[in-house]
């Protein structure tokens, strides 16, 4: 499984790479065909004060991909809920693939 992580107007500390590393690797248990997987931590409109913090995960699969998106106050929230979206999206095709 080929994992790349691309931060978008800043910088990503070891830590969040650590966490968002460690989640990604979960998702071979729900899926065992994962190719590859894109994450993309970015600073919403970096011009303004106050900037969204987004998170964007794809998923590829043979045959399929998936993709999800979320933002919030802070890159762990954003991340905690695009992965888990992305979890139930994966189960959820998985399931169909099996009916």
């Amino acid at each position: 499984m080929n994992v790349q992580i691309q931060t978008v107007h800043f910088e990503a500390d070891s830590k969040l790479l650590d966490r968002v590393n460690a989640k990604v690797e979960k998702l071979k248990t729900f899926h065992d065909q994962i190719i590859g997987v894109e994450i993309y931590l970015k600073l919403e409109n970096p011009s303004q004060q106050i900037r969204d913090k987004v998170a964007e995960i794809k998923v590829y699969v043979p045959k399929h991909s998936y993709f999800v998106k979320h933002s919030s106050k802070t890159f762990e929230e954003s991340f905690d809920m695009a992965f888990d979206a992305m979890v139930n999206q994966v189960k959820r095709q998985k399931e169909k693939s099996m009916a």
